[in-house]
């Protein structure tokens, strides 16, 4: 198991049937890895493609044995694919998913591939700010500042969507608190 204070966050955007795309990949998240916290669904418009339609956002606080490589590409990927995302030569496409992994604990890489964190938390709101709703004292790794800073120091006209929702967190079971307690004893990481 991950270091409890690991905080993972994958990003949920969709502006083709977003209302039943945002549950959907919730719903497979929660079926490979355990959901902590998800934020609040956010109507925004798109990024670089005036005259489409706008995007709904959110962010899944969740735990995961799988590295960021692993699950970027086998299970980010494969989720979108299942749910119809075709990757376009324009970044800026609408899409029916896309997934993100914006932050990956403390770490910060640079590759071709995988950047983390995701450069553009820091660059605008419909990732700001759901970010911020599961992880609000958490510190950017790169920047030092709390997600909750980062937020509130962008120019944000999200609309909040109560009409969706996403799967919500599992509750603790007995045995996890138990299995984490004693891990904290013995100084594993199981």
């Amino acid at each position: 198991m991950r270091a409890e204070s690991d905080v993972v966050l994958i990003a949920l955007g969709s502006n083709i049937e977003p209302e039943l795309n945002l549950p959907r990949a919730s719903a497979r998240l929660a079926g490979c890895m355990t959901i902590l916290a998800a934020s609040r669904v956010y109507e925004s418009a798109p990024v670089g493609a005036p005259g489409t339609p706008p995007f709904l956002n959110a962010v899944l606080r969740v735990e995961t044995r799988r590295g960021p490589r692993t699950l970027k590409f086998e299970i980010l990927r494969a989720i979108e694919a299942e749910l119809g995302r075709r990757r376009e030569p324009d970044r800026n496409a609408p899409r029916t998913i896309d997934l993100d992994l914006v932050l990956y604990g403390d770490r910060v890489e640079t590759a071709l591939d995988l950047t983390l964190p995701d450069p553009d938390l820091a660059r605008f709101p419909h990732l700001a700010v759901p970010a911020a709703d599961v992880a609000p004292e958490t510190r950017h790794p790169a920047t030092g500042r709390t997600l909750a800073a980062i937020a509130a120091a962008l120019d944000s006209t999200l609309v909040v969507r109560p009409d969706v929702l996403l799967v919500t967190p599992r509750p603790a079971r007995a045995d996890d608190l138990i299995a984490r307690a004693d891990a904290r004893r013995t100084g594993s990481s199981s």
